[in-house]
This record gives C-alpha cells, sequence and structure tokens, in this order.
C-alpha cells in the first residue's frame, strides 16, 4: 500500500489514465466523420384548378435555379419527379390562374419523398396567385 503513494507510481497511473482518456477521445471523433450532412429527397411541384381554371403562369424554383412555364394547359401541371439534394436548401413555387367563378379554386403544392410538404390554396374569382416555399435548414 505504501509503494502506491509513491511519486514513481502516481506519475505512471497518471500517465496511464492520460493514455486511456486519449485513446477514447479519437475513437469518439471519428464516429461522427461518417455521417452523411445532405440528404437526397424526391421532389414534385403541383399545380390544380377546379373547373374552367385557366393557367397564366408557373413559376418554380430549387436554390437558385428558376423555372417559368407560361399558359400551361389542363387543369393540372405537374414537374415530374426529381431528385433534390439538401444543399440547395430552398425550393419555391408560385402560380397565377383566371378563376372564373366564386367557388374556383387554385392550389400549389411541394411534394418531397411522396408526401404534401407544403400547400397554399386560393378561392375566388379573377386572376389570383397562390405561392409556397419549403426549406430544407433546420432553424
Amino acid at each position: 500500500m505504501k509503494q502506491f503513494y509513491k511519486s514513481k507510481s502516481l506519475f505512471r497511473l497518471s500517465f496511464l489514465f492520460v493514455a486511456l482518456f486519449s485513446l477514447i477521445t479519437v475513437v469518439n471523433s471519428c464516429k461522427d466523420d461518417d455521417e452523411e450532412e445532405f440528404q437526397d429527397h424526391v421532389v414534385q411541384f403541383e399545380v390544380k384548378g377546379s373547373q374552367n381554371v385557366v393557367f397564366k403562369t408557373v413559376v418554380t424554383q430549387v436554390g437558385t435555379d428558376q423555372n417559368t412555364i407560361y399558359d400551361p394547359t389542363g387543369t393540372l401541371w405537374t414537374s415530374g419527379e426529381f431528385f433534390v439534394s439538401s444543399s440547395q436548401s430552398q425550393l419555391n413555387l408560385a402560380a397565377n390562374a383566371e378563376l372564373p367563378n366564386p367557388d374556383s379554386q387554385l392550389i400549389v403544392s411541394i411534394w418531397i419523398d411522396g408526401e404534401v410538404a407544403k400547400s397554399d390554396t386560393v378561392t375566388g374569382t379573377g386572376t389570383l396567385s397562390a405561392a409556397v416555399t419549403h426549406s430544407f435548414l433546420e432553424l
């Protein structure tokens, strides 16, 4: 028992604790490096109108890449599915249309991974607009 308190034994013991602590720290820091920072998502833009709604403009934006479609036909417009990295951070969809009746509707939706992430509906008569945005950044 007396030998344990000698300075030489204490030095060896403290060296052992420092070496063990350093090893554990290095192993734990390496585990975090394997995680992926950004993920890919399946995205689809969708614009729907009730009967006799006439689309004027549909504007889509992924990150900084903007696309404008003028006078799309029909009462349903979809972008088709495409992959977007969450590093793009921002998705935007806007549409305007001529709504003929007071109960006419214009619905814009952003679908992410098969689920509606954001949606906006406008109801009324005249030229009306609807817009939605989605951010992958967690604030």
